[in-house]
């Protein structure tokens, strides 16, 4: 049954965002091609096995796409990616924008129990996965979940480690491709979509229950990165370093998209290590990385950075968090040449806000900078009337940067929007020059190191354990990771002793990523609750806090 889409799009939009210039009516592949002509030679990746040039991913590029065709994949059909940041995940990605197929990103640390929502969900055609990764069988998950994926058609291991039946090795469904565009060979560039089709699902963390898969049009998401040369002074020269993973939008914008729009380089870690990451820079010139504030802290405490040459470095763009004024000042010292500056986004808008390097200081560190280009901003009270600068409110937005809807859930998408503004769910104040500052969640959320972890999610997952009667997970502050994630559970009567071990034990068979996992658990008689039932957690975070303090004071 072939896929149908409906996404919230309509002509006067996209007349509107094509005559303002920030939808520019190109596929990614098409600035792929853009640097093949310019620059074949030139090295655009460069992870953790080596470098490929724009000639080398060109070719594998064609070989994929002819492979995904030779597989019966069709437009609008969906190819999900759950790799490292690996070369290959490009080479998947442009294959099936050659096609028109739709990609579906997948966050290496899922596991059985989000996979097996989100590719049944977008009804996933081909997967693509590795075979093991940080002590995780994937293949074996992907046999665990076979009955439940009615639509998957073919998985293909990318770097496996031996034949296994079931499966497509990468190295034999790259010939088989190959093979059909010397014999047979199609014109790719008659499937060229539409840029205003359907390009990518990303599910987000599931802030409210189950995740939703936002749906962005191959204009809507590359908008998101289209700023960033005139504002941050990139070309086809700078070194972009990308460590987030790139089934998160900042990973796939800004170490996917950006470094082939630019026609430059990127440089990929498949694990965060910091002081791999001062090598690399002093290897390749890395001049910008975008990443999340705890990546800041781990550079300036870097063992080994007195020892390499950095100063190429000119760029951290902190997303997740606010950054600290210590880190500031002491990035400023130990990094002279390198500026910081903070940026607010989510899966459903691209970065929204950016902070910029000639920003003043205060702004640097109190604020999550301002709206980029196109993209308008506001702050309304719960009451729906502007809110006066500095005032806590809602914080909404617009332009073109926004996804075009909830994949299956349009009635749900509708629901966030207040006229034509999105409410992000978020609580912010914005002062007289426009600048942005979160001030908190309406929607319950725990942001770990910028990692979310959806709270209602894990929850729900606790209420299945046989013995917990009633839970409530929260965030409370963490020196390092901003949040880190606390279970306090009420036990049935005449439950046995639940512990951080059992505990464990529990989500690990249930098949939960295990960053969602909360890191501390506290036994509690009853939940504090108001009249109504709602659960007052700001009580319990409160306690928690002043518990951790009088244990700090104690050592």
């Amino acid at each position: 049954m072939p896929h149908t889409f409906e996404m919230l799009l309509t002509d006067e939009e996209i007349a509107t965002y094509i005559a303002s210039g920030h939808w520019r009516n190109r596929l990614l592949a098409d600035y792929l091609d853009d640097a093949v002509a310019a620059r074949p030679g030139q090295t655009c990746t460069i992870d953790v096995r080596g470098a490929h040039t724009y000639a080398d991913l060109a070719a594998d590029v064609e070989d994929c796409a002819h492979a995904l065709l030779e597989s019966g994949v069709q437009a609008d059909d969906v190819v999900s990616i759950q790799l490292p940041n690996w070369y290959e995940w490009l080479v998947i990605y442009l294959a099936a924008n050659r096609i028109g197929a739709v990609a579906n990103p997948l966050i290496p640390i899922y596991r059985d129990r989000e996979i097996g929502f989100m590719a049944a969900t977008a009804r996933t055609s081909v997967l693509f996965i590795t075979e093991t990764f940080r002590k995780f069988n994937y293949a074996d998950m992907v046999d665990r979940l076979r009955p439940e994926l009615p639509d998957l058609r073919e998985t293909v291991i990318v770097h496996g480690e031996g034949a296994r039946d079931g499966f497509t090795s990468w190295e034999d469904f790259l010939a088989r491709g190959r093979a059909r565009r010397e014999s047979d060979p199609v014109d790719l560039a008659a499937l060229r979509p539409d840029p205003n089709s359907l390009a990518l699902i990303m599910f987000t963390s599931g802030t409210t229950g189950r995740p939703k898969g936002v749906m962005h049009t191959h204009n809507s998401v590359l908008s998101g990165a289209l700023p960033w040369p005139d504002r941050l002074g990139l070309d086809e020269h700078s070194v972009i370093h990308m460590a987030s993973t790139f089934g998160h939008l900042t990973g796939f914008l800004y170490g996917v998209s950006l470094p082939i729009m630019l026609g430059g380089t990127g440089v990929f870690q498949d694990v965060w290590d910091v002081e791999e990451f001062v090598e690399l820079v002093e290897k390749h010139g890395i001049n910008h990385t975008s990443a999340a504030t705890p990546f800041l802290h781990d550079l300036i405490g870097a063992k080994n950075l007195a020892e390499h040459d950095v100063s190429s470095l000119r760029h951290f763009c902190c997303m997740g968090a606010p950054i600290p004024r210590s880190y500031v000042a002491e990035a400023r010292e130990k990094l002279p040449e390198m500026s910081v500056f903070g940026g607010w986004g989510q899966t459903e808008c691209c970065l929204v806000t950016m902070g910029h390097p000639s920003d003043p200081d205060e702004k640097i560190i109190s604020t999550d900078g301002r709206a980029l280009d196109g993209m308008q901003t506001r702050v309304v009270g719960f009451d729906g009337r502007p809110a006066a600068p500095g005032e806590e409110g809602k914080l909404q937005i617009r332009g073109p940067f926004l996804f075009r809807g909830y994949l299956g859930q349009l009635d749900k998408t509708r629901e966030e929007f207040d006229g034509d503004w999105f409410d992000t769910g978020d609580l912010a104040t914005m002062d007289e020059d426009g600048y942005v500052r979160l001030a908190g969640r309406t929607k319950d959320v725990i942001i770990r190191g910028g990692e979310n972890i959806p709270v209602t999610y894990v929850e729900n997952v606790l209420y299945e354990h046989p013995d917990v009667e009633a839970v409530a997970v929260i965030g409370v502050p963490h020196e390092r990771l901003q949040e880190t994630a606390a279970a306090a559970v009420v036990m049935r009567e005449g439950a046995p002793e639940l512990t951080m071990d059992t505990l464990r034990a529990f989500f690990d068979a249930k098949g939960l990523a295990k960053p969602y996992w909360p890191e501390r658990l506290v036994i509690v008689p009853e939940l504090p609750r108001t009249p109504s039932g709602k659960i007052q957690k700001y009580l319990l975070r409160k306690e928690l806090v002043e518990q951790a303090q009088a244990q700090g004071a104690q050592k």
